[in-house]
């Protein structure tokens, strides 16, 4: 059993910066492929990014490509997702995920999630 909990979110004004962290537990370093995902009100659920747990590869959605940064810290066991140049279209409850392949997180389909964090950028 894998349990996650997120934490870092608030309330920021455009263009401004916030940093989640995932702390992760009861896992098997190497297992999993971890990433972060997000829902905004009324919408579906949707990839945002992902790492090996090596931290050798990285991958990203499009909207937030080159502004936001996923990384981890294997020494405390903690996923983070340094998010920049925030916009008002990144307000949403963010959750951290973990899977066992590239291909089903980015299908989100994953083994395990937190509870979310909510972020929500003003304008």
């Amino acid at each position: 059993q894998v349990e996650l909990v997120e934490s870092g979110g608030g309330l920021v004004q455009a263009g401004g910066s916030l940093r989640l962290s995932c702390a992760v537990s009861g896992r098997s370093s190497g297992t999993y492929i971890m990433g972060w995902l997000r829902q905004a009100p009324g919408k579906e659920r949707e990839f945002v990014a992902l790492l090996s747990w090596s931290g050798n590869s990285s991958y990203y959605a499009d909207s937030v490509k080159d502004r936001f940064i996923i990384s981890e810290d294997s020494d405390k066991n903690t996923v983070y997702l340094q998010m920049n140049n925030l916009k008002p279209e990144d307000t949403a409850v963010y959750y951290c995920a973990a899977s066992t392949l590239y291909s089903r997180l980015l299908k989100l389909d994953y083994d395990f999630s937190g509870q979310g964090t909510q972020v929500t950028v003003s304008s």
